[in-house]
């Protein structure tokens, strides 16, 4: 698919860039003329993203997170984040609501759940003392029925 603008950057796994990451991601996606249920879902998916790379990929020491948001033809914004952290050694087992690894610190364990629910695609990959990537796409613009 044609690539019509693209921003990638990278940050320190601190709590206060989440808000950066969703801002930018949202900021750049406003090309694409989303709606404001739209700029909700691609909000909340990325701060999900950033804060499993936060609280789980660089537990108690802080790494980078790539970040990479691609404006696609016919619509798509393409959402890349990309951690090289400690990694998820079972990605399906992650993937399931309420599955957490941080039970002792009240997580809920939804974050891949919420993702999957806001974006058209979710996509996990990881491997254990590597890191993990999250890809996500969205079509904005598209009439969804109810």
């Amino acid at each position: 698919m044609k690539v019509l603008n693209e921003l990638k950057c990278s940050f320190p796994s601190l709590s206060v860039n989440e808000a950066y990451a969703r801002t930018a991601v949202t900021a750049f996606a406003a090309q694409l003329d989303p709606t404001i249920e739209e700029i909700a879902d691609i909000r909340t998916a990325v701060s999900e993203a950033v804060t499993n790379c936060i609280v789980h990929a660089y537990r108690g020491t802080t790494g980078q997170i790539e970040l990479c948001v691609k404006l696609l033809a016919d619509g798509w914004l393409y959402i890349r984040i990309k951690d090289r952290g400690c990694g998820i050694p079972d990605v399906p087992k992650a993937m399931e609501p309420l599955y957490t690894t941080a039970a002792a610190e009240e997580r809920a364990g939804l974050g891949f759940a919420v993702m999957e629910n806001f974006m058209d695609k979710l996509s996990v990959r990881s491997a254990a003392g590597r890191g993990t990537t999250v890809t996500m796409r969205k079509q904005l613009g598209v009439q969804r029925d109810a």
